[in-house]
């Protein structure tokens, strides 16, 4: 069974399609890339697919032959791995001179990003040197990166979308990562992983939940698994309204509810109602989130359109 790590990867390598962000993307994936110190272009991955990918960018953003090789072999445990590899030193020369990337120091240049590309170039870099910890287990996701001044970059470049990460040393590497679950959700959706964005978010509710539950020693995990479905789909819709610009638009009492959900994420609909400015009872509250179903699946049409 794939890891979490794997599937948020799988949705992130499905999300970069746009031509125009190829070399971005391509950039982060070279930048962070461990043999970068040592002069070579290499880097191992379980995935299948973003050797594939590799090679595509390789060809979009040069037009010259250049030769990428592909080496499968298996870990100790078994488990299927594949290296990547550029082994022309003229042809490591000319990519390492292109992106104007000082092996001995690699640090970000923002010339090398559009504008609109940092979450393309954001998303290379999690591809090569990413993980991220299933979320029943701990919130965690991390950048394992050859140089403090390249963790350090793109630490400042995380909090410029006020996420904040911390730097240690493991095993000779920096290790920039973040705890927060929300600073974990905001990362995830930048680099196009909302699916797994969501899928985290279902999991903080359920965990909170089955707390709370706990705590009044009645944890149904029927009753619970439904209202976890429900939450999180209120809190989808909400975050949509929000990023499609039509939140300023909603009554006083749905921005209300809006809210209250999204600061009590555990609280059923009775609770949110009795803790509104003038309380209602659960039905109130349930027609209340319908209406911003509503505008929520307006709001994605009309950007879809």
């Amino acid at each position: 069974m794939p890891s979490f790590s794997n599937e948020v990867k799988t949705e992130v390598l499905k999300s970069i399609t746009d031509k125009d962000k190829r070399y971005a993307c391509l950039y982060g994936m070279l930048l962070c890339c461990k043999s970068i110190p040592d002069g070579r272009i290499s880097f191992n991955t379980e995935s299948e697919e973003l050797p594939r990918l590799f090679c595509r960018l390789i060809k979009s953003v040069f037009s010259h032959e250049i030769a990428v090789t592909v080496e499968s072999f298996k870990k100790k445990n078994g488990t299927p791995m594949f290296q990547v590899s550029i082994h022309s030193n003229e042809h490591t020369a000319m990519i390492l001179d292109k992106y104007k990337i000082n092996t001995s120091d690699p640090r970000l240049e923002l010339y090398n990003i559009a504008n609109n590309s940092l979450s393309t170039f954001l998303a290379g870099a999690f591809l090569i040197s990413g993980s991220v910890s299933d979320p029943y287990k701990e919130y965690h996701l991390e950048f394992s990166l050859c140089s403090q001044g390249l963790a350090e970059d793109i630490r400042a470049l995380l909090l410029e979308m006020d996420v904040h990460g911390r730097i240690i040393d493991r095993k000779g590497m920096k290790i920039l990562y973040i705890k927060n679950s929300e600073n974990i959700e905001d990362t995830l959706t930048f680099i196009g992983a909302s699916q797994s964005t969501i899928a985290l978010m279902k999991v903080k509710i359920y965990k909170d939940m089955c707390n709370k539950a706990n705590r009044m020693a009645n944890c149904d995990t029927a009753n619970i698994d439904k209202a976890v479905a429900a939450a999180a789909r209120q809190i989808e819709d909400i975050n949509t309204i929000k990023k499609l610009g039509g939140f300023h638009k909603l009554s006083p009492e749905l921005k209300e509810v809006c809210e209250l959900r999204l600061e009590n994420t555990e609280m059923t609909l009775k609770e949110i109602g009795e803790l509104l400015s003038k309380p209602i009872g659960r039905s109130g509250v349930a027609r209340r989130f319908s209406k911003i179903a509503e505008t929520a699946k307006q709001l994605r049409e009309q950007n879809n359109g």
